[in-house]
């Protein structure tokens, strides 16, 4: 499976698998995934913590490190995942909705290539 071939659908049903062969779906309530999602992304943090723009980026080209990130974003989003399983929420329905929303929050000509209408940056 790649980002390219898998789709949302087969990666929910990959999770729900693993919850509900170990009976875990009385621990998955909202609260408690809500919580091991963030848990999970303070240890992804954790990796790139007093990093430079420059180091963070280099983490790409090393294996290791790598490797260790993308275990906790795995983490992350089986957490996601999970919490969307049991809501029964659409989560490509809702990312949708939400670059919808963001597109009028942040307009394209206010926003291009800087933080916003009063980033000092402004050309």
């Amino acid at each position: 499976m790649t980002d390219t071939t898998a789709t949302i659908a087969q990666l929910r049903q990959i999770v729900e698998e693993f919850v509900d062969c170990r009976d875990w779906h009385p621990f998955h309530t909202p609260k408690n995934l809500a919580m091991s999602m963030a848990i999970e992304a303070a240890e992804l943090m954790e990796h790139f913590q007093w990093l430079t723009a420059e180091q963070s980026r280099a983490v790409a080209g090393q294996p290791d490190r790598l490797g260790e990130v993308a275990d906790e974003m795995a983490d992350v989003l089986c957490y996601l995942l999970a919490m969307a399983n049991e809501l029964k929420l659409d989560l490509a329905a809702a990312l949708e909705a939400k670059m919808v929303k963001n597109a009028k929050k942040y307009p394209v000509e206010a926003y291009r290539g800087r933080f916003g209408p009063n980033d000092p940056n402004k050309p």
